[in-house]
């Protein structure tokens, strides 16, 4: 929940006078009121304009939420579920986020779908546990053709705007343990095809590390997206 309009539209155009030297794909999430102002602003760029959530309901007695249909109207084709603060402030469970994931799904939109442990989960020893059930409750009940437009973002919960970051290492360790579990539910093609992005504390003086392991295939950027050279380095760290 940053920036109004005004500074929304400012971070775009310094986001438009960076120069990005890698072939990675680029997404911003703005808020919801910015949307389409955004989508407007960035017609054109390579730059997709993504939501950052969004209800499994096409319409109805909702107050305050907002559907596919609603984001495909003003040029969304992708939404964020699942982000780790959407599960810890509003409640949100692998149940209503497999409704979501349908609902995104059925209008033909690409998911960006975020799940992972806490502190707590990481030090007993559960981190696997953890992960894994978030994934097959949430996803695993899609046919193998769903796949090809899901992208997945492993957020250590621990790691996330509090300056910690997953070592390389364990990054590492966690994106090929994601991958082997599609692949045992699934084939070797869809693990191998799915993207799957690390989100926790990224920053351009550790980017390069650690998109440099062979399961890490991008990132999902907080605070540092907000910093339009910031985010470009970390794009270009890629």
């Amino acid at each position: 929940m940053n920036n109004d309009l005004a500074q929304t539209e400012a971070l775009i155009t310094d986001l438009k006078k960076q120069i990005q030297t890698s072939d990675a794909e680029v997404m911003v999430a703005p808020v919801f009121t910015n949307l389409y102002k955004s989508f407007e602003a960035l017609k054109g760029d390579t730059i997709e304009v993504i939501s950052q959530n969004m209800h499994y309901a096409s319409n109805g007695a909702y107050t305050g939420e907002i559907s596919a249909e609603m984001l495909k109207s003003v040029g969304v084709q992708t939404v964020i579920l699942g982000h780790s603060e959407r599960r810890a402030y509003f409640n949100e469970t692998d149940e209503l986020l497999s409704q979501k994931v349908d609902a995104a799904l059925e209008n033909d939109m690409r998911v960006v779908f975020c799940f992972g442990e806490e502190l707590n989960d990481r030090k007993s020893g559960n981190h696997f546990n953890i992960v894994e059930s978030q994934i097959k409750k949430a996803l695993f009940h899609l046919p193998e053709s769903a796949w090809s437009k899901i992208v997945l973002a492993y957020e250590p919960v621990w790691a996330i705007g509090t300056g910690e970051t997953a070592s390389p290492e364990q990054a590492q360790e966690m994106h090929a343990f994601i991958r082997k579990t599609i692949e045992d539910n699934y084939n070797d093609a869809v693990a191998q095809n799915v993207s799957i992005l690390y989100g926790g504390s990224v920053k351009p003086a550790n980017a390069k590390e650690i998109f440099s392991n062979p399961d890490v295939d991008g990132g999902l950027i907080g605070g540092a997206a907000l910093n339009a050279e910031d985010f470009f380095a970390i794009v270009n760290a890629f």
